[in-house]
């Protein structure tokens, strides 16, 4: 058995893409999980398992590093598109692709597909769409605890659950410490991303990730989607938004229904075979 796979990056987010029409490997949550670990495997932020080809459209799976399935990823939208034009599945400027999270609409920017303006769907800061516990209603500057902690939380829903958090300050260890414990919370049944947001000024915003199923990353697509959507939401900024990440910046647009648009790069790294021996133990987990 031979098994192949394709490494990415969106702003410094890693992907390998596994297309299961080209490798007879069936993940699983054992070996999706070794495949990301950056010790025994060949390490990412998660896997794009796709295309799986319907009778009028394509979708993908994305797994995350811990073995857990993701129902939508920005910056795995972006790669994933990339791929299909690099593999010659999509000749066309624009398409549309089903995640688990809901549809989104991609629309090449450039002849190579690396630019990509992708419809990421509706925001909802509904708890019941997000999800979060307790009566039905927008969850909007609520206190909530995180590690004996009061902080302000909005919650949104972009196809995955987001919490954010406005801040004046913002940092990797402090991101850590919060999503450490935000994540796991009790007010999240699914548990849920965390956001830590710095509001430079009207156009800008700044914005430090920790992943639900990965820990801390460099960038994120629908985490920054889901900041400008609070950031928005609160007043804080107009409609349209640079977002600023360790990994490079987004540019993310909200139209009057809330429906939420992100157009950034990608970048292709490699084509990695694996050898027999890495081949038979992911077999056999």
């Amino acid at each position: 058995m031979k098994i192949t796979v394709e490494r990415y990056h969106g702003l410094g987010n890693d992907y390998l893409v596994y297309d299961p029409n080209n490798n007879e490997l069936k993940l699983n949550k054992e070996n999706a999980a070794m495949l990301c670990n950056r010790n025994m495997g060949l390490g990412s932020d998660g896997i794009l398992e796709g295309p799986f080809i319907g009778e009028n459209h394509m979708s993908l799976r994305i797994w995350n590093p811990d073995g857990s399935i993701a129902e939508k990823s920005g910056n795995g939208v972006r790669i994933f598109a990339k791929y299909l034009k690099d593999a010659g599945y999509v000749q066309k400027k624009s398409y549309k692709l089903v995640t688990d999270g809901g549809l989104v609409e991609i629309t090449y920017l450039n002849e190579d597909g690396s630019r990509l303006r992708v419809s990421m769907g509706k925001l909802s800061f509904w708890s019941d769409e997000v999800p979060v516990t307790g009566e039905r209603r927008e969850v909007i500057n609520e206190d909530m605890v995180f590690g004996r902690t009061l902080y302000p939380v909005t919650c949104v829903s972009v196809g995955n659950p987001h919490c954010v958090i406005p801040m004046r300050e913002i940092s990797k260890p402090l991101v850590c410490k919060i999503g450490g414990y935000s994540e796991v919370a009790r007010y999240f049944p699914e548990r849920i991303n965390t956001e830590i947001m710095k509001v430079t000024d009207q156009n800008h915003i700044e914005i430090e990730t920790f992943e639900r199923g990965a820990g801390y990353t460099m960038a994120t697509g629908t985490g920054a989607c889901a900041a400008a959507g609070v950031a928005y939401k609160l007043g804080l900024t107009g409609n349209k938004v640079i977002v600023n990440m360790p990994g490079g910046e987004l540019m993310v647009e909200i139209d009057e229904n809330w429906n939420v648009y992100m157009t950034g790069e990608v970048f292709y790294v490699a084509k990695i075979k694996l050898s027999n021996e890495f081949t038979e133990k992911l077999r056999i987990l």
